[in-house]
């Protein structure tokens, strides 16, 4: 199976990461969301004719976390969340791609603190164009909701109210540009 995206370049695309950003929110004490980002390391789509059959591996700088509150974001840095003295990057790697009811997923092995689990991001691409400098990039961004307990994330705090501090799931959130290297 083939799919045509209008725009599409085999080749080698590498992530720019100045205009690309990992965000994430959780529920904070079941009534609100919590809202954060980390930068990105690297990013690289290997992108031949069918782009079904895209590799995509992506590393993410967890000691970038940043929530808008610096003794949140040393929680998170903490043993108790990310241990990031043990554990300062998160990958993806990509295992498929595929078309489902209409939309773009990527499925891969995503890896925290250690630990890998298959996730699927839902993919929407932005569009395809070049930039004032030549450069051909591409647009996208991509939503997944984890269980940050099957990732070793399982710090939490019991409410007076009933209920806790932190939320299970985790929805994370890619903006991405990259530009055509080869």
């Amino acid at each position: 199976m083939s799919i045509e995206i209008p725009g599409y370049r085999p080749g080698t695309w590498v992530l720019d990461p100045s205009h690309s950003e990992v965000t994430f929110s959780v529920r904070h004490m079941m009534i609100s969301k919590v809202r954060g980002t980390f930068g990105i390391k690297e990013a690289t789509l290997v992108a031949p004719e069918n782009p079904l059959e895209a590799k995509v591996e992506a590393k993410v700088d967890v000691t970038s976390v940043d929530t808008n509150d610096k003794n949140r974001d040393a929680h998170l840095r903490s043993a108790d969340f990310f241990d990031v003295e043990n554990h300062p990057t998160m990958t993806f790697v990509s295992t498929g791609t595929r078309v489902q009811g209409g939309d773009f997923f990527v499925d891969g092995d995503l890896t925290i603190r250690g630990i890998t689990k298959p996730v699927s991001f839902e993919f929407d691409f932005g569009g395809f164009g070049q930039d004032p400098y030549g450069n051909y990039k591409a647009g996208a961004s991509a939503t997944t909701v984890i269980n940050r307990e099957d990732f070793g994330l399982t710090w939490n705090a019991a409410l007076e109210t009933g209920g806790v501090l932190v939320g299970k799931e985790i929805t994370i959130g890619l903006d991405l540009q990259g530009a055509l290297r080869s």
